[in-house]
């Protein structure tokens, strides 16, 4: 499936976040034990969505750096634009707080 282009389109300050974020993706999926502790307060349909979207970020940062050997930048923010996608799928799926 063909996307187009990156663009710079949208809010700069959002883009810059999802950038430093992917860059996480580089390393395998885990939890610390600090990381697990925090999470216990968080519901647990959103600690099963952050770790598939871990699961899941991370083998397909490793997959186009190494399999179609694309340079990191260009791997980081197609991992950025997924990484909003599971943003998104959290917002859609848990209800805000009254």
């Amino acid at each position: 499936m063909m996307r187009g282009c990156i663009t710079k389109t949208g809010n700069k300050h959002a883009r810059r976040i999802l950038i430093k974020a992917a860059w996480n993706y580089c390393y395998a999926a885990r939890i610390s034990r600090e990381l697990e502790f925090r999470q216990q307060a968080h519901p647990s349909l959103i600690r099963k969505i952050a770790w598939r979207a871990q699961l899941r970020l991370s083998a397909r940062f490793r997959h186009l750096r190494v399999t179609c050997k694309l340079p990191p930048n260009k791997v980081c923010v197609a991992v950025a634009r997924e990484l909003a996608e599971f943003i998104w799928d959290i917002g859609q799926q848990v209800k805000p707080l009254p």
